[in-house]
């Protein structure tokens, strides 16, 4: 109850990004997934070096009168096994290359964590900015109510004085109701963008809250060389296609590793003894060590090595593929958002002027009315043109401020 009647904000577009990031669950996976990599590279890691282990063993085998048992293959009845054993690949192609490999796995799923969050900005992004404009669009329409109630009232005057009819308080009248109705689409409009962005932030979809107005004018473009550089440097499909390029060259390797032959080093010190002692009862020495080298060559398993070796290939040269389609589809993202911002950009010059333009129209028109130049259907056009006017000026701000907030994202600053 609690967070429902304590309002939280105002939020920037910053504070709105931090959390949606603690909420979102396509980021936490992409976050995880990092996790998880990270774990591979630190068990491929492990895998190149010696490990360490103890061996706790007791053997019984029934007797029958002999040193060894019923079982000619154990040393005898009683058999003890205190043993640490060293145990290490010295040559090894396939666990070297599966290290890199789990390094570079690691990359891409670092660069993927990177494209979850530019894609979360991008909504977050457009959301915000959708109830920044909402917020604009009710003070618009709340404006335009105004207006008609002034004008309302100054046909009512008119009329009192003889000096109009009475159609034009009914044409008053009907654009008061044509406003209120407008002011009640534009509050449930902003009540949806507002709950459209609050269930990304917050837990509670009931939490209040308000965001800052940072839609600018002021903001400036940056030139389309700048956004390239910035981009190719930056841009997270890019790196995720290029470290994938590099796990699939690495998975080569891992599969090519099979060809050839391995050696593995074994170390025991310990006893290995009928009794569980450092020297037997007739005063032999039990405790102490032995060494062991294994050379393993494959020679046949009926072509599977070279399968695997061909399917790494060809998931090579898909990875290629797709860096080459990510850096494609990065240039016409650029060449997109930036036309995008230059014509939203371009235009608000001219919104800008539309809207002024309109309000002094307005306010000349009814100069106009209350002099008898003028009539009542002129007055409520020209409401309607200063409404729209209001609207679309703020409609092509939110646009420039999206696409600027784009062009960010693409380049990695946001």
């Amino acid at each position: 109850q609690a967070a429902q009647s304590t309002e939280i904000g105002p939020l920037t577009l910053q504070d709105a990004l931090d959390r949606a990031r603690a909420y979102n669950q396509q980021f936490l996976a992409a976050g995880l997934a990092v996790a998880s990599a990270h774990e591979d590279r630190v068990q491929a890691k492990a895998a190149l070096l010696p490990s360490l282990s103890a061996l706790n063993q007791y053997i019984y085998t029934e007797g029958n009168g002999t040193p060894s048992g019923v079982f000619v293959a154990n040393d005898g009845v009683h058999i003890y096994n205190e043993q640490a054993v060293v145990h290490g690949e010295l040559f090894s192609l396939t666990h070297q290359a599966d290290y890199r490999r789990a390094r570079a796995a690691e990359a891409v799923a670092r660069a993927k964590l990177d494209v979850a969050r530019r894609g979360l900005v991008a909504t977050v992004v457009q959301n915000y900015y959708g109830v920044v404009t909402g917020q604009r669009h009710l003070k618009n329409a709340q404006a335009s109510l105004d207006d008609a109630l002034r004008f309302l009232d100054i046909s009512q005057k008119q009329e009192a004085g003889g000096e109009v009819a009475h159609a034009d308080v009914v044409k008053a009248q009907l654009q008061v109701e044509q406003r209120k109705r407008d002011l009640m689409d534009a509050q449930v409009n902003a009540e949806k963008a507002r709950m459209a962005l609050g269930v990304m932030l917050f837990a509670n979809i009931d939490q209040t809250y308000s965001v800052a107005d940072q839609m600018s004018a002021e903001a400036t473009l940056p030139s389309i060389e700048e956004i390239r550089a910035a981009a190719i440097a930056r841009n997270p499909d890019i790196r995720a296609a290029q470290a994938s390029v590099e796990e699939t060259g690495f998975a080569v390797k891992v599969a090519r590793g099979a060809y050839y032959p391995s050696l593995v080093f074994d170390y025991f010190y310990g006893i290995d003894a009928n009794v569980l002692a450092a020297r037997g009862p007739d005063g032999r020495q039990n405790l102490g060590y032995a060494a062991q080298g294994t050379v393993t060559v494959p020679v046949w398993n009926w072509g599977a090595t070279r399968s695997k070796v061909r399917q790494a290939q060809l998931q090579q040269q898909q990875a290629r593929t797709e860096l080459m389609l990510a850096r494609r589809w990065l240039q016409a993202g650029i060449s997109s958002s930036y036309l995008e911002a230059q014509a939203a950009r371009g235009q608000l010059d001219s919104l800008r002027s539309s809207q002024q333009l309109s309000a002094e129209s307005l306010r000349l028109t009814i100069l106009r009315y209350q002099a008898g130049e003028a009539t009542a259907l002129e007055v409520s056009d020209a409401q309607s043109t200063l409404a729209q006017a209001r609207n679309a000026y703020d409609d092509g701000l939110a646009r420039y401020t999206v696409a600027l907030a784009g062009i960010q994202t693409l380049t990695g600053k946001i």
